[in-house]
């Protein structure tokens, strides 16, 4: 058995408007940007205005796009689960796993790290 949570909105944008991307957010959810030191691609939004994390990543050339991390205690029985539901593997990074939705959104499977995991995440049966 393992557990999940729905536990990030990603906002990918392209370097050329990143900047722009990432004050508006800032903005519009009432918090501060900072860039995450171990990963200088990502930004976190600090206590934002919602139910989730919100973080920003900046995709290089790639179409702007939202992407959710589902986060669990373990990443490659989830990874299993997602795709015997139909989701489809698309890529590894450094310790999530990148997926595809049926009708071709991605989101990526990450491993637990949200301070609420244990009070919010539902046990997979």
């Amino acid at each position: 058995m393992h557990r999940i949570l729905l536990r990030e909105v990603v906002i990918d944008a392209p370097a050329s408007t990143f900047a722009a991307t990432r004050d508006f957010w800032a903005a519009a959810l009432l918090t501060d940007a900072q860039q995450v030191a171990a990963s200088p691609e990502f930004t976190a939004l600090r206590a934002p205005a919602a139910l989730s994390w919100v973080g920003l990543q900046e995709i290089g050339g790639t179409e702007a796009r939202y992407h959710l991390d589902i986060e669990t205690d373990d990443v490659e029985a989830e990874v299993a689960r997602l795709t015997g539901l139909g989701a489809v593997e698309v890529a590894s990074g450094r310790t999530w796993v990148v997926m595809r939705d049926p009708a071709g959104l991605l989101f990526d499977v990450v491993p637990q790290e949200s301070p609420w995991f244990a009070e919010r995440s539902h046990e997979v049966p």
